[in-house]
């Protein structure tokens, strides 16, 4: 007859992982790979040590650890084409939380990939990876994401417009930013003022849009469709549509292009028809990248920290890996703040009307 296990509970001490790794009959290595979300431990295993450390309330030190157990996490950054500028920010804030975590970053481009090249290379990727951050545009496709969830990969986004049910995010109120920009511009006078949109693809966009349109009706300004043009975040669609505005009879005296590269290209094209930046047309953008200073005059902009929301974008991420193995998961949709940084580039409407060339 077996002689009955004793409990290794003990009043006033903390259960041990050595102690788990006894009850369970596997080594402490093994019970740390559970805990930690890694794999290589088969299913019944895994089963047994968690039963055992929900049996003897063990509460792994994720504090003590977490350095340690970051450096055995590999997570992954994937990008499609964003702005050079936009992906400069992101890699420098996914780079310092990787560094500060001790975890193993990988870095993956899909710009030539179709969407079933994605899903594929979102597959071969699930077997190597404990963990994907995921900007726009990829962080909006349901495809992309469903393979990550049906791996039981954690996802976090980053600067997605749509808080989903599925994946956490770190992003800014990108209604409010696009509001508080669209305001500054009212109070200094200009009621005529252009809209470059982002890309359609992102809902970001939608909100950015929605934002510039309650600042004007709150103001009592009418919305103008002819002061609204098409953008894909991309510098030539900014001049495209820069030139579009200014060639109407009456003209904006304020662009506000939803995106740095694109307000920089709004400015270009001012310059080449013989207008002043801010005096004959104030011009403002959106991410306060480092394209917002590479202008002149520097750009008026908005605030988004987006190496500080990838460097947030891994804290989240190492937490859900460390919780992989509990039933219930805690999505977070982590909201910062944005800040208006004021440069040279809006002054007061002018009151002459700009000359068109």
């Amino acid at each position: 007859m077996e002689k009955p296990i004793k409990s290794v509970r003990r009043k006033g001490s903390a259960i041990t992982i050595d102690e788990v790794a006894a009850h369970a009959g596997v080594s402490p290595m093994t019970v740390s790979r559970v805990v930690n979300g890694h794999g290589g431990v088969r299913d019944a295993t895994r089963e047994r040590v968690m039963s055992t450390v929900r049996e003897l309330g063990y509460r792994p030190n994720l504090a003590a650890s977490s350095l340690a157990a970051a450096q055995h996490t590999c997570i992954a950054l994937i990008y499609t084409n964003p702005s050079s500028s936009y992906l400069r920010e992101l890699l420098v804030g996914a780079l310092r939380g990787s560094a500060r975590a001790a975890a193993q970053l990988v870095i993956a481009t899909w710009d030539t990939l179709d969407v079933e090249g994605q899903r594929a290379a979102a597959r071969e990727l699930s077997k190597s990876v404990a963990g994907v951050i995921l900007p726009p545009p990829l962080c909006e496709s349901k495809a992309i994401v469903m393979e990550f969830a049906q791996a039981g990969i954690p996802v976090v986004s980053i600067a997605s417009g749509r808080f989903s049910e599925t994946i956490s995010c770190v992003r800014i109120d990108d209604h409010r930013a696009s509001h508080d920009m669209t305001a500054h511009l009212i109070v200094h006078g200009h009621t005529r003022i252009g809209y470059i949109k982002g890309d359609p693809n992102q809902t970001a966009s939608a909100h950015r849009l929605q934002g510039y349109r309650d600042a004007l009706a709150e103001a009592g300004i009418a919305f103008d469709e002819k002061l609204v043009r098409p953008g894909y975040f991309t510098y030539r669609s900014g001049l495209e549509a820069a030139e579009s505005l200014l060639a109407l009879a009456d003209p904006p005296t304020a662009i506000f292009a939803s995106n740095d590269d694109m307000a920089s290209a709004v400015v270009s094209v001012a310059h080449r028809r013989g207008l002043d930046v801010p005096r004959d047309l104030s011009v403002v953008g959106f991410d306060d990248t480092s394209a917002s200073t590479m202008v002149w005059p520097e750009l008026t902009t908005v605030h988004q920290p987006v190496a500080s929301m990838a460097d947030a974008a891994i804290d989240i991420l190492l937490r859900e890996i460390r919780r992989a193995t509990n039933s219930a998961r805690v999505i977070v949709n982590h909201v910062v703040p944005h800040k208006l940084v004021k440069r040279a580039s809006v002054a007061a409407r002018k009151k002459s009307k700009l000359v068109r060339q």
